[in-house]
């Protein structure tokens, strides 16, 4: 039973099978973002999830889950594990033990990178990675979800529904002015903004963005935020970050921000309920 009020029971598989060589969840199929299942609410689910590296617990018996639709922050301070977690959902790091579920069903532990990344979770690191001496439609070109075989790609052609998609997510992405420029000639902010569009263009369910904020000026981390804010509902997010104001921006009055300490949750609640939290402000805000 679990006895976690902050996540719901799920119906999980008792024991789960062992990750195959392909990275095919060996219970069946490859999986889309449609198939997920998340009828009770929850699209990010982690149960005592355990890593160690050599003798050092970096996740400590780590126990969250995330809301369909939801943009959830998460905050600690440096070596609370919140990377830790992102390479364990994403597959980089196997975990000791515990149970990390999409949906469900979708066991994201029996299943390597490039499934779970087909299975509809995107993940953008801090340091921006796109094409640099690729125009920025090219960019979104490249990162459209299609077939990547050798034989599709050479006889692809744009469809007006691809075209579309591109123009949208350039006027989401605020870049409708750079299309034609190299990617390696955008600002750092421009370049943060391109990597998130390329993402969106792969249509994840769940975005994992670890703090995208880093290195930008004030007014192109108001404009991030302002781009995840229009994001809210249209996809799940998780958002690692340090920067306060921008975990204001995007929590506002009454939305979750989960604190991380020692690998494990340390609160959970409002910015201004974790902000009043004695363990928080001892460990984290300080007094």
């Amino acid at each position: 039973m679990n006895e976690n009020p902050m996540v719901p029971d799920l119906a999980l598989p008792e024991e789960p099978a062992e990750r195959s060589l392909s990275g095919v969840p060996d219970f069946g199929r490859v999986v889309t973002p449609g198939e997920i299942d998340v009828s009770h609410g929850t699209i990010l689910y982690l149960e005592d999830v355990t890593v160690s590296f050599d003798g050092f617990r970096a996740l400590n018996a780590l126990t969250l889950s995330i809301d369909a639709g939801e943009l959830r922050c998460i905050i600690g301070p440096n070596g609370a594990g919140k990377t830790t977690m992102m390479d364990v959902i994403t597959g980089k790091t196997e975990p000791d033990s515990g149970k990390v579920f999409l949906g469900q069903t979708i066991d994201l532990t029996r299943m390597n990178e490039p499934s779970i990344a087909r299975a509809g979770i995107g993940r953008k690191f801090q340091k921006p990675t796109v094409f640099e001496q690729h125009p920025v439609w090219e960019n979104l070109e490249l990162a459209m979800k299609a077939d990547k075989g050798w034989w599709p790609s050479l006889r692809a052609r744009l469809d007006r529904e691809a075209q579309a998609r591109i123009e949208e997510t350039l006027a989401l992405i605020r870049l409708e002015g750079e299309a034609r420029r190299l990617a390696g000639e955008l600002s750092h902010g421009q370049k943060q903004r391109l990597e998130i569009g390329m993402l969106l263009m792969q249509q994840p369910a769940l975005l994992l963005l670890d703090e995208p904020a880093a290195g930008m000026t004030d007014d192109e981390t108001m404009q991030l935020a302002e781009l995840l804010n229009h994001l809210r509902g249209t996809c799940s997010m998780m958002v690692v970050e340090h920067d306060m104001e921008f975990v204001a921006a995007l929590s506002g009055d009454s939305g979750k921000v989960t604190v991380m300490a020692e690998g494990r949750v340390l609160a959970h609640g409002t910015l201004d309920e974790v902000k009043r939290d004695e363990g928080v402000v001892e460990s984290y805000l300080g007094r």
